[in-house]
C-alpha cells in the first residue's frame, strides 16, 4: 500500500509537503503541487489521517475554547470557524469553560495532557497564567472576539468601542437623550461597550445618570429580561435602551411586552451582534452587525498559518461594524 512517505519519496518533496498539496493548503509551488498530485493518481493514494498524524507527529486538532453556555452568537461564530479549519484539513475540539478559576485550572490541566496542532479562543480568560503556559510551550494561538496585547497572540475582533459609540449616536440622531444601558459584569468586550455608550453620552452634552445602567450576570435572553425588569422598577424615565448584546436586547423585549410596554412606540431599543434571529423578533431587531462569517475565517486562517509557518504571526484585525435598521427605534425629532 502506498503511504504518504512514498509519495514525497518519489515527489522529491518532504511528507509535508504532500500534506499541504493533500489538503489544498498554501505555501506550496504550483510546479510541485501538479507534481504530487500526477504521482497520487498514478498510485491511487488515498489518505489514512491516523497514519498521516503518525507520520508529521501532528494531530491535524484545533482546540476551540468556548463558555459553558455557548449563546447563538458563538455558535453561529463556530459554525463559520469549523467551516474554514475543515478546509484547511483540521478537525476541532471543544473545550467548555465557566467562569470560575476552578474551570480554568482545570483547563489548564487537560491542556497539558491533550495533543493539539493550534488553539482558538472564543472565551475570553482572566487567568493569564493560561496565556503565559502556551507561550512557553508555542502552541499556535489565535483569539477570537478579544485581544490581549500584553501576549502578543494574533486576533480579531470588532472595533467595540467605536461600535457601541455607533449605536447610541445613532438613538441620539432619532431624538432619544434618555438612554438606558444593559450590559454584562463578564469580558472586556463588555467594559469596552460600555465606555462607548458613555462616550457617545458625553460628546452629545448628555448627563451620564446611573440609575439608567444595569449589570447582569450573563449576556443571555434571561438576563435582559431581568436586567429591562430591574430598570422599569427602578420607575426612571427613558425612551430607548442599548443592549450590548442581541441575546440582552431580546430578553428586554419580552420583559417590556410582558410588561404592556410598547417596542418601539414607547421604549426604542438597539443590540449588538445581529445574529440570525435578530431579523425574525416582531418587531425586528435593529442592531450593530458584527461580520460573523468573515471573523470565523480570519481566527482560522490566523492560526493555521502560525502552524504552516512555524512561526507567531503578532497581528490584530479589528474589523469594522455597520447598523442593521430593523423595527425597533422609533424617530423622536
Amino acid at each position: 500500500m502506498t503511504s504518504i512517505k512514498d509519495i514525497a519519496r518519489l515527489a522529491g518533496v518532504s511528507a509535508s509537503t504532500v500534506s499541504r498539496v493533500l489538503n489544498e493548503r498554501e505555501y506550496v509551488r504550483e510546479e510541485v503541487r501538479q507534481r504530487v498530485l500526477a504521482i497520487v493518481k498514478e498510485k491511487g493514494y488515498v489518505q489514512n489521517h491516523v497514519a498521516r498524524s503518525m507520520v508529521l507527529r501532528r494531530s491535524f486538532t484545533i482546540g476551540v475554547v468556548v463558555p459553558y453556555l455557548f449563546n447563538m452568537f458563538q455558535r453561529q461564530l463556530f459554525a463559520s470557524m469549523e467551516f474554514f479549519l475543515e478546509q484547511h484539513g483540521y478537525k476541532t475540539q471543544f473545550f467548555f469553560l465557566r467562569w470560575t478559576e476552578a474551570s480554568e485550572q482545570s483547563f489548564l490541566r487537560r491542556l497539558k495532557a491533550e495533543t493539539l496542532d493550534g488553539l482558538i479562543f472564543i472565551h475570553e480568560l482572566d487567568n493569564p497564567s493560561i496565556y503565559r503556559y502556551l507561550l512557553e510551550r508555542g502552541l499556535p494561538v489565535a483569539l477570537c472576539t478579544f485581544e490581549k496585547e500584553e501576549f502578543g497572540f494574533p486576533a480579531v475582533h470588532v472595533e467595540e468601542e467605536r461600535s457601541a459609540h455607533m449605536a447610541v449616536s445613532y438613538l441620539i440622531q432619532k431624538g432619544h437623550t434618555r438612554i438606558a444601558l444593559i450590559t454584562g459584569e463578564h469580558f472586556s468586550f463588555g467594559r469596552q461597550r460600555e465606555k462607548g455608550y458613555l462616550q457617545a453620552l458625553g460628546e452629545h452634552g448628555i448627563s451620564v445618570e446611573p440609575e439608567l445602567v444595569v449589570r447582569v450576570p450573563s449576556y443571555n435572553p434571561e438576563a435582559g429580561r431581568a436586567g429591562m425588569l430591574a430598570l422599569l422598577k427602578r420607575k426612571k424615565p427613558f425612551t430607548a435602551v442599548f443592549a450590548v448584546t442581541d441575546e440582552l436586547a431580546i430578553g428586554a423585549m419580552k420583559a417590556l411586552h410582558e410588561s404592556n410596554v410598547q417596542v418601539p412606540g414607547d421604549i426604542s431599543i438597539v443590540g449588538f451582534d445581529d445574529i440570525d434571529i435578530s431579523a425574525y423578533t416582531i418587531p425586528g431587531l435593529t442592531t450593530v452587525r458584527q461580520p460573523i462569517f468573515e471573523m470565523g475565517k480570519m481566527s482560522a486562517d490566523l492560526v493555521c498559518e502560525w502552524i504552516a509557518r512555524g512561526q507567531k504571526q503578532e497581528r490584530t484585525a479589528r474589523l469594522s461594524t455597520t447598523i442593521i435598521e430593523r423595527g425597533t427605534v422609533r424617530s423622536l425629532s
